[in-house]
């Protein structure tokens, strides 16, 4: 089964950005749907973006609309996450999967938005 590891989280400042990476252990053409998920701390797991196996993005969360963009490259196994404009309630550990999500969570991204 393809794993999923996810990188590029970090510590930024309001305003900041970062780019998170999702890399997979091999092919993620046959996954019709990946997306970015987030969990903030108490808070319940929540979808950021997905994205189609042909690059369509038809929803953002409300919260990162205009600020966060998903990209997917087949070739190279990976699905990114560009995060702008950074706010501090955009703190939460960031993970990805499959829509729905029936794959095995990997351990995600931490990334901490400081005001």
């Amino acid at each position: 089964q393809v794993q999923l590891v996810e990188s590029g989280g970090g510590l930024v400042q309001a305003g900041g950005s970062l780019r998170l990476s999702c890399a997979a252990s091999g092919s993620i053409f046959s996954i019709v749907v990946m997306g970015w998920y987030r969990q903030a701390p108490g808070k319940q797991r929540e979808l950021v973006a997905p994205i189609t196996r042909g690059g369509s993005v038809n929803y953002y969360a409300d919260s990162v609309k205009g600020r966060f963009t998903i990209s997917r490259d087949n070739a190279k196994n990976t699905v990114n996450l560009q995060m702008n404009s950074l706010k501090p309630e955009d703190t939460a550990v960031y993970y990805c999967n499959e829509l729905p999500a029936t794959r095995t969570w990997g351990q995600g991204t931490q990334v901490t938005v400081s005001s």
